[in-house]
């Protein structure tokens, strides 16, 4: 049984059901609706750089036909009992389990940022309704304080805040308005991002841009009224529109089953994504707490190896692959350019090229056109290759052929 039939759940059933006999295995997913969104996508929605329509699909179509598919708001799960209680009444029994319900924004956590404002004075692109409401938001902005601010990590695509300043440098000065707006980048961070390497760059490009950057922010509460965000610390950040990442966390049934950590993540072996609790459960995606970015890379790396792992767990035999934490992001950068980083748990960002040794076409930690059309062809890429599990010929593991330390 896997619950959420996001991108790593809709990978997961979709590449056992290729590989355990149907004779003998039954897969079911559980999600609470039908709408599967293309999660990167909705950082463009907010620049008209693509339409809602291109994010937004049905789930049903992308699992394969083989597969339960229940709709249905989970409740809890009762772990030494292996058994699932929907939202109604309903339960149902699993042997092994697959958690994959993701991580969803939490403004309620913060005070203040929940109010009138939210989603026109006080925005966010880390929801489908968001990037809508951001986009009318934008549309209509004349210059003024343009802040950009994120609450605490983890949250999803970390890099995703430094793309919107970028892309809102390039955005406002096409509409005519760069030079009466001043853009601030508000972080919890003591630099711009938190790989040492890719900081470095990512703040020159800051400073190049004419971006303010505020850091070691930990936000205590929105005065949207004042239209300032205040730290614990004292500090205030003035706004006349305010983009936020709000704290995320995991599924609520996570912390009522008793599986999760204080935000409610699943504790699992960051090599094999096995939960630390219960050898039938796991976790992938953005549910898990292992010590990497929340985006969809890690997700589709992961699961390769989880697939793996699980053939060997179910045979009796000891798991014989081990998740190195692979990630790479795409960083839109303005100008029809992005850069490109390619990092594990243990190695820091390198330049070099991607996916090929010296032949790329993707450079990384270099801005280039490349990566900028990569990351727009990525989207057909996700819908018909990665989420019907077939392989995109990328090693799970990161490679260091062609790569150099910067």
């Amino acid at each position: 049984m896997v619950l959420g039939a996001g991108t790593a759940g809709t990978m997961v059933v979709n590449k056992l059901r290729k590989r355990l006999p149907a004779t003998e295995w039954s897969i079911t997913v559980v999600d609470k609706d039908d709408i599967h969104d293309y999660q990167p996508g909705y950082l463009f929605i907010p620049f008209r750089m693509n339409t809602p329509g291109q994010v937004r699909k049905s789930k049903r179509p992308y699992l394969n036909d083989d597969v339960e598919v229940v709709m249905a708001e989970v409740e809890r799960v009762d772990a030494p009992a292996s058994t699932v209680h929907l939202v109604g009444g309903r339960t149902l029994p699993y042997d092994q389990l697959v958690i994959a319900s993701g991580t969803t924004p939490r403004p309620d956590q913060t005070p203040g940022m929940l109010g009138e404002q939210w989603h026109r004075e006080v925005g966010e692109f880390y929801t489908f309704d968001g990037a809508v409401a951001l986009r009318a938001q934008l549309d209509a902005f004349t210059g003024g304080r343009l802040v950009m601010h994120i609450t605490e990590l983890p949250i999803k695509c970390p890099v995703a805040p430094l793309e919107f300043v970028f892309l809102a440098d390039d955005y406002l000065k096409g509409k005519g308005v760069r030079e009466a707006t001043e853009i601030v980048f508000v972080t919890p961070l003591d630099g711009a991002f938190t790989k040492p390497m890719a900081s470095k760059r990512l703040g020159t490009l800051l400073t190049d841009k004419n971006i303010t950057v505020e850091t070691d922010f930990m936000i205590e509460s929105v005065d949207q009224d004042a239209k300032v965000i205040r730290s614990y610390d004292e500090r205030e950040v003035p706004y006349d529109q305010l983009v936020t990442v709000p704290l995320n966390m995991g599924a609520d049934f996570v912390a009522a089953s008793g599986l999760g950590d204080e935000l409610n993540y699943v504790p699992v072996d960051k090599h094999t994504c096995r939960s630390t609790q219960y050898d039938n459960i796991w976790a992938l995606g953005d549910a898990s707490n292992i010590p990497t970015s929340k985006a969809g890379s890690v997700a589709h790396f992961s699961v390769d190896v989880f697939v793996e792992n699980f053939e060997d767990a179910v045979a009796g035999r000891p798991l014989s692959h081990s998740f190195d934490g692979h990630a790479n992001c795409f960083i839109e950068s303005g100008g029809g350019k992005a850069l490109l980083l390619d990092f594990n748990y243990e190695t820091e960002p390198m330049g070099g090229t991607f996916p090929l040794p010296k032949v790329g076409p993707m450079r990384l930690l270099k801005e280039s056109r490349a990566n900028h059309l990569g990351k727009l062809a990525f989207r057909h890429v996700y819908w018909n290759a990665l989420l019907p599990g077939r392989p995109l010929g990328l090693p799970a593991d990161m490679q260091t052929a062609g790569k150099v330390p910067v």
